[in-house]
């Protein structure tokens, strides 16, 4: 099943073959899944976004930085390489699977500032690379379960890394020519 719950963006001027605007999309993580891997700041624990608190947040999320680390195996909020300008929530997982559907972004990345990320995500891409947030304000719904339910936040970004780094295997990135 695919259908699309909330969707956001916000639009730049049109500006013909601008050399610092590569569009991309990908999947930035799961709703109401529980991640393959404890996020960092997570003290050990498994996540999980809800549904109600994802879309509570997603216009937090529009016009906020991508970032990455040349390594691709963690978060560096200092280094900003491109900015979201459209998430939605969309397209079903089947439940046997984990649940949960998709939270989609898209925007432009720094191609003249950064044009090494650009090749790493033309090169390797939905193969290798994926996705993961950044959010404050947190609440949890209970902080002694073995997976945190996160029902409120605050998206405060979002970081390019390898998959195996990623709290959720099934995100990606690729480039939209």
């Amino acid at each position: 099943m695919n259908f699309e719950m909330e969707s956001m963006s916000i639009e730049l001027p049109e500006v013909a073959k601008h050399p610092n605007r590569q569009p991309f999309c990908g999947v930035l993580t799961l709703v109401d899944a529980a991640s393959d891997r404890p996020p960092s700041g997570a003290r050990g624990h498994r996540v999980m976004l809800s549904t109600t608190a994802t879309e509570k947040a997603l216009p937090s999320l529009l016009g906020m930085a991508l970032d990455y680390a040349p390594e691709l195996d963690r978060h560096d909020a200092r280094r900003k390489v491109g900015i979201i300008t459209s998430a939605e929530i969309a397209g079903g997982i089947k439940a046997s699977s984990g649940g949960g559907q998709k939270l989609a972004v898209s925007g432009y990345l720094f191609a003249k500032d950064f044009p090494e990320i650009v090749r790493e995500i033309r090169k390797s891409g939905h193969s290798r690379l994926g996705m993961s947030y950044e959010i404050a304000d947190v609440r949890v719904a209970d902080v002694n379960a073995k997976v945190w339910t996160i029902v409120e936040c605050t998206f405060t970004g979002a970081a390019v890394l390898l998959r195996e780094k990623a709290a959720y295997g099934q995100t990606w990135i690729g480039l939209v020519n």
